[in-house]
């Protein structure tokens, strides 16, 4: 990829010039892995283009309101990459939408980008589309993955393919300028409408480029790798890509669920995540080692102790690095095994990540490196990298080659780039509020560490001021108190009010584990949150990790509560990041008990 004068559907011809595979895309049916080679994933796609073109799917005139829009809401499976790829080759743009959006926000998108056509994974999915259908004029039909009983299989689309279709589509791919948008992505809106993030193809491919180079992701035709995250997230789009121009095999987990299994058996060389999944990872692992005994059970914690101390850029040598080698050997080693034996690289992001994490895992030898970007830039600003000297912890790394970073006079990280988006769909009034003289105005806060990593405390509008007038940042505090192995979830809160507050959801693993060793017995989450044992042991933890703050941010009173945030019950995004105003809105007496 030596420059990157390439639109995304190039990735295809790229591949197959370069480094032609048997497993380009991987997915298990029925107990069995299914292959598509890159020559198979051709074919696949150019049918699936020619096919789109005779059911009269157009580019038209190559612009944002002319171009046809093509929706697709559905699991990660190879058909999502080529339908992706299908749309692109003859002009179209395709609309990416979350499984879990909630019906209004998707007739919302569905008008908003007068999607032409549908492609669905599922009978849920598809259902969920046929009841908007009769409110979203626009939309003439649905195609579902899935083999349906009365719905449209997408196979019938590829099969209006014929020669001179085919021959149109490789004409049209010639026309396509690299300007011309690949996708609009709309972002959950954790605060009023969605957004459509209009990408183009020099967007997200110069992030593909400068992502490579920086990283870096050297071409490796026998690396496997693991897909979980949502395909409808540019972040695992983009690494799509870069798995694609880097001749990388992707094989796509089941579920959620079987991750674990899948991990076993397809042994890749590295996956994205976000942060939350690699918490509940550490949580199994812990939750295992306090079931084991005696001499294995100390051997267990004193590695652990051993990886939180572990540091990269001053590694300790002498005792320590015999300490730790004993304990990747002994220990370490089987936490290895669980991911399948061949990681190399985990790349998180989304979200911060607990400092204490990355320590532990790349202690064990495990290597995750944590990188930052909106959807808006494609996404990737920053990410440590695979040399020693450019990842540092608690940070997200240096800003890739090819992107300018500079912290703005309040706090705000802006960067410059052509992965800056195109803009919002029929929003010039928030593009502008948005992209200022061609710098991005992230909406995050951060700043410099060592003047070449970027660290990020805050969300600018996450910011609030207590009764008071003073400022207060609450993910410092939040990321803080989750160092904590009691703690699974925390929102700090206090807006306009006399004192900083929080509301902890418990780890109850933790906890159930605790109360056993204290011989306390409990019938419920509600009652053990409520007895005066837990609520002094939360008070000590709080006083502990109060000290890192100043006396203004200090949390002085906290509510727990019995129950995890979950997508489905609604107080997290689908990016696992929590809707702050829900939280809010759901639990006002818990915190009016804390201001009571």
């Amino acid at each position: 990829m030596e420059h990157y004068n390439y639109r995304l559907f190039d990735s295809i011809t790229y591949q197959l010039t370069k480094f032609p595979k048997l497993d380009t895309l991987n997915a298990k049916i029925g107990g069995q892995w299914r292959n598509y080679s890159t020559l198979e994933m051709q074919q696949t796609v150019d049918k699936l283009s020619a096919g789109l073109l005779k059911l009269g799917v157009s580019g038209n005139d190559f612009s944002a309101e002319g171009s046809d829009k093509i929706g697709i809401i559905s699991n990660n499976r190879p058909e999502w990459v080529f339908t992706d790829l299908a749309v692109q080759q003859i002009g179209a743009i395709l609309v990416p939408i979350y499984p879990t959006t909630n019906p209004n926000e998707l007739e919302f998108i569905l008008n908003d980008a007068k999607v032409k056509y549908m492609f669905v994974s599922n009978a849920e999915m598809l259902a969920k589309v046929k009841n908007l259908q009769p409110n979203v004029p626009s939309l003439l039909n649905v195609y579902s993955f899935d083999n349906i009983e009365g719905a449209e299989p997408w196979t019938n689309v590829s099969d209006l393919a014929t020669e001179p279709l085919l021959r149109e589509v490789e004409e049209i791919k010639e026309k396509i300028p690299q300007d011309h948008l690949a996708t609009i992505i709309y972002t959950s809106g954790t605060t009023g409408t969605p957004k459509g993030v209009m990408l183009s193809h020099r967007n997200i491919v110069s992030n593909v480029y400068f992502s490579k180079k920086s990283f870096p992701f050297p071409d490796a035709p026998h690396y496997k790798v693991l897909s979980f995250l949502p395909l409808n997230h540019i972040f695992e789009k983009l690494v799509t890509y870069i798995y694609l121009f880097s001749g990388i095999s992707i094989y796509y987990a089941e579920s959620l669920d079987t991750i674990g299994d899948n991990l076993k058996e397809v042994k890749p060389n590295g996956f994205t995540t976000v942060p939350r999944l690699l918490e509940k990872v550490y949580e199994k692992i812990m939750a295992k080692g306090a079931e084991l005994s005696g001499i294995k059970k100390a051997l267990f914690f004193w590695s652990v102790g051993l990886g939180k101390k572990y540091d990269n850029i001053n590694p300790p040598g002498g005792l320590y690095k015999l300490q730790l080698n004993i304990a990747r050997k002994l220990v370490f080693k089987k936490w290895k095994e669980a991911l399948g034996g061949n990681i190399e690289f985990i790349i998180t992001g989304g979200a911060a990540c607990p400092e204490n994490l990355l320590r532990i895992f790349n202690g064990a030898g495990i290597p995750v490196y944590e990188g930052y970007g909106p959807t808006e830039h494609s996404p990737v600003i920053c990410v440590n990298r695979k040399q020693d000297n450019l990842t540092r912890f608690g940070t997200v790394g240096p800003p890739l080659d090819g992107v300018e970073v500079k912290i703005c006079d309040d706090g705000e990280i802006c960067c410059k780039s052509p992965s800056i988006m195109v803009g919002y769909y029929k929003r010039p009034d928030l593009t502008a509020e948005t992209v200022m003289d061609g710098w991005l105005h992230t909406g995050d806060i951060g700043m410099w560490v060592e003047d070449r990593f970027i660290k990020i405390t805050d969300r600018k509008k996450e910011l609030f001021k207590t009764s008071g007038g003073k400022y207060v940042a609450p993910q410092p505090i939040e990321n803080k108190l989750k160092q904590s192995k009691f703690v699974e979830q925390v929102m700090v809160v206090g807006n306009d009010r006399k004192f900083v507050g929080a509301l902890i959801v418990p780890s109850f693993v933790a906890l159930n584990d605790w109360a056993k060793h204290k011989n306390l017995q409990f019938n419920s989450n509600e009652e053990m949150i409520k007895s005066p044992e837990v609520l002094h042991l939360f008070d000590n933890i709080v006083k502990h990790y109060n000290e890192y703050f100043n006396h203004v941010e200090q949390v002085k009173k906290f509510e727990l509560l019995p129950k995890e945030w979950t997508i489905e019950s609604g107080e997290m995004t689908p990016k696992l990041s929590m809707k702050r105003k829900v939280i809010i809105e759901k639990y006002k007496t818990e915190i009016e008990k804390i201001y009571a």
